[in-house]
């Protein structure tokens, strides 16, 4: 190589005299590991989201190809994941050593396999120290606080403990997994028998618990086709759901020829899901505190050959509530919450460490001013499916509580156990059921933790 040589550790472009060939620019694994360390240092100093990191560094290392981007992301998600368990073990929280005890608790390599990797040549990381070595062999979880084995904020282990009890490790560990890929088919468009023939190059297969759900495999390095691409897709046969998101929208009980609210549709997912259930008959309303949400929802709509109104809220002060026509008109309100998202750290692990517990209270008081919003809007003997993608109580059954406290006399808690009866018969046993509703979580029903009440209106 000509020139300077690069800092040991970092990646840096060929220079242009090698001139490589494109398929010969795939770096080592040990290059890819140094990468890691050096996204993970970005999202340390600057407290910002993996996704931000990893986008500016494939920026900054054009010559990096699809696989090495992906391989980077998923060595940086998975050490997110395990960030508490792997400083433990090595007794520091160096990216370098959360990456170092990341290959060791998530995938199970020994020592001298991680000492090839960290041989200091060419782009690998530097060679392990002494202490590093003695930390890998003796190192142990076995004396670890529960919030450190279970690879969460100490700050917020009560409140998840009251929603698991007993079972919290597991659904911890279950949470620090990777998550599934799930696509919703589009009952406008295709039945799932025809999409699973139609889509048998992705070898998909149906499932578990949600009708209309098709599970696509990832490989080992988590990552799964480009589904967005596939001409299935853009023909407006599926859209990418999480299971649980599915079933959300499932126990809503939404029916053809209703008028039907979703509240905090963002971009539509949920909306989508709501207009092939009501097969385009009756009136679907799609709103969102912030218009920027919306703006993918017509490209979606579209797609889906999806039919639904969207209100979009003007911006400043010349704000006006857009749904005030509607006011006590509505069969349901699907409300889907602005939340903490814990129930989805398998996916976004980044987002546990970045929380803090005013941003609970922040969200506590959205949910709150959400459901009132939503009470006005439901018609007597309508009902208010209020779902969230938490596992903290204090979103879910609290926030219920409080609609019931500030409204005593006009809403009543539909039984979860009525409503999976009646809408979700093969969830069966697999659910956890709350007080006011029910809560999906990666080890019960192998979904992101979604929690749903049903309140009907009654005066």
């Amino acid at each position: 190589m000509s020139g300077r040589r690069p800092k040991r550790g970092r990646i840096a472009a060929p220079a242009e005299s090698d001139c490589p060939e494109p398929e010969d620019l795939a770096l080592t694994p040990p290059a890819r590991l140094s990468a890691a360390i050096e996204v993970l240092a970005d999202i340390a100093s600057r407290r910002r989201p993996a996704a931000d990191a990893l986008k500016d560094w494939g920026l900054a290392h054009r010559f990096a190809g699809s696989g090495d981007r992906a391989a980077i992301a998923s060595l940086v998600y998975d050490t997110l994941r395990r960030r508490a368990s792997a400083a433990w073990i090595m007794a520091d929280e160096s990216p370098r050593s959360l990456v170092i005890g990341t290959l060791r608790l998530q995938y199970g390599l020994a020592a001298p396999t991680i000492a090839e990797m960290f041989s200091g040549e060419r782009f690998a990381p530097e060679p392990l120290t002494a202490d590093e070595w003695t930390r890998l062999t003796d190192g142990t979880l076995v004396d670890a606080p529960l919030h450190v084995a279970g690879d969460v904020p100490e700050w917020v282990l009560p409140s998840l403990e009251a929603t698991f009890g007993s079972a919290i490790l597991d659904e911890l560990r279950a949470l620090g997994r990777r998550a599934p890929l799930d696509i919703r088919v589009n009952t406008l468009k295709r039945s799932r028998a025809e999409a699973l023939a139609g889509l048998a190059h992705l070898t998909p297969e149906p499932t578990p618990h949600a009708p209309n759900g098709l599970r696509i495999p990832i490989g080992d390095d988590g990552r799964g086709p480009a589904l967005h691409v596939e001409p299935e897709f853009i023909d407006g046969w599926y859209e990418i759901q999480d299971e649980g998101s599915q079933l959300a929208s499932l126990l809503s009980g939404a029916r053809p020829g209703e008028t039907v609210i979703d509240l905090c549709a963002g971009g539509g997912g949920k909306t989508l899901s709501l207009a092939a259930m009501m097969e385009n008959s009756g009136r679907l309303i799609a709103s969102d505190d912030d218009p920027r949400r919306l703006a993918p929802m017509h490209e979606r709509l579209r797609r889906a050959g999806a039919v639904a109104e969207i209100r979009t809220p003007r911006a400043g002060k010349a704000r006006t509530d857009v749904l005030a026509d509607l006011d006590g008109r509505a069969d349901r309100v699907l409300v889907d919450a602005p939340c903490t998202g814990s129930g989805t750290w398998r996916r976004n692990p980044d987002a546990k460490w970045r929380m803090r517990p005013n941003a609970l209270s922040t969200r506590v008081a959205d949910q709150a001013t959400v459901l009132d919003r939503a009470a006005r809007l439901v018609r007597t003997g309508g009902r208010i499916t209020y779902i969230t993608c938490s596992l903290l109580p204090e979103e879910n059954d609290a926030a219920v509580a409080g609609l019931l406290a500030r409204r005593p006399d006009d809403f009543a808690v539909v039984s979860a156990s009525k409503i999976l009866s009646a809408h979700a018969p093969e969830l069966g046993s697999a659910i956890r059921l709350t007080q006011y509703g029910l809560q999906m979580s990666p080890a019960r029903t192998g979904t992101d933790g979604f929690y749903v009440a049903t309140l009907e209106r009654r005066a």
